[in-house]
């Protein structure tokens, strides 16, 4: 039986963070080889989701990735958070 694919929508700011992120771990991160040993197949839709980040995002390859980066974590936190004071310690107001 053929599997059908599934489709994640996801905001320009969440690809690009998503897609750090992933780089990070995957490329730089002696954590996430320890976790992934216990299930080796999990790399098959890590690598699917980041090289679709990858070819889909040229953000990753301007002059100003970083400043782009920290803007799109910064609106990222502001709407999880609600304000900048929140977004900045990652912790929302009792």
């Amino acid at each position: 039986m053929a599997e059908e694919p599934i489709a994640i929508k996801l905001t320009r700011d969440q690809a690009l963070v998503l897609s750090d992120w992933l780089y990070q771990a995957m490329h730089r991160s002696d954590v996430l080889d320890d976790l992934l040993k216990t299930d080796r197949a999990v790399w098959s839709p890590i690598y699917a989701i980041s090289g679709t980040l990858e070819r889909t995002l040229t953000e990753i390859f301007t002059p100003d990735y970083d400043e782009r980066m920290k803007a799109a974590r910064q609106r990222l936190l502001v709407e999880m958070y609600g304000s900048d004071d929140e977004a900045e310690t990652g912790e929302t107001a009792s």
